[in-house]
């Protein structure tokens, strides 16, 4: 069973990429506008004070700048993807996880470095002092990170992935990054008394070309976490009861 939508996710994975790979450039722009509108009008993203938002890809994703621009217009706390790799007790081996650092301001932002995706990126020096969503400092393998303290969690994220359908299903780009760091989140928040109560509100960004039509599904497992909302590139929102 476990191999079968292993093998379906595969699939789907190669076919959204060849999808990707003929939309316009204009098309997205267009479609990441009309989304950040809808996100905007969120009375939840109005009220969120802090933020996870990915960043995006050049090309074949809806681009985040202008959402990333409109939190820091707005006085929100940022925080974005980073990915690094830690040594796991059990094995001993290296595993490759997501953390959400603090992003400072519009200007930081503008002189990340990009990575191998073209996906603008803290470096590994400036990924140690940063703040981290947990409200400690650094990355969990590095010396200098502390325990919780003051503000942390976060209320909202802004999530990619290359597949969605109008039941929330969400269809990565297979590393398993955002469901490992829900995982975590939901532990640190049942395990810390300054946690915040609940789980952020999961809100996907999808080009209208991503978006399935039913009867077709996104296939899933027990791990995978369904979204929230979905804003599609056309202009829709849809909201799951939670």
């Amino acid at each position: 069973m476990m191999a079968g939508i292993q093998t379906a996710k595969k699939d789907l994975r190669k076919r959204m990429r060849d999808v990707l790979q003929r939309i316009p450039a204009e098309s997205i722009v267009t479609q990441s506008r009309t989304a950040a509108i809808r996100l905007f009008a969120l009375p939840e993203y109005q009220k969120a004070k802090r933020i996870g938002v990915y960043l995006s890809m050049p090309t074949g994703e809806l681009s985040t700048t202008d959402i990333v621009q409109d939190a820091f217009k707005n006085h929100k706390e940022v925080f974005v993807p980073y990915i690094h790799s830690i040594e796991t007790t059990t094995t001993q081996q290296k595993t490759s996880v997501m953390d959400m650092l603090a992003l400072d301001s519009m200007e930081e932002f503008m002189a990340l470095e990009r990575d191998k995706w073209g996906i603008p990126s803290f470096t590994k020096a400036q990924a140690l002092s940063k703040k981290d969503c947990f409200g400690g400092t650094g990355l969990p393998a590095a010396p200098n990170n502390q325990t919780a303290s003051g503000s942390s969690g976060l209320d909202l994220i802004v999530m990619p992935g290359m597949a969605f359908d109008p039941e929330f299903r969400r269809l990565g780009h297979g590393k398993g990054y955002y469901d490992s760091f829900l995982s975590r989140y939901l532990r640190w928040e049942a395990e810390n008394e300054t946690a915040p109560r609940d789980m952020p509100l999961l809100v996907a960004l999808s080009l209208k070309e991503q978006t399935l039509s039913a009867p077709e599904e996104v296939p899933v497992t027990n791990h995978d976490w369904p979204v929230d909302i979905l804003i599609v590139g056309d202009g829709r929102c849809l909201v799951r009861r939670r």
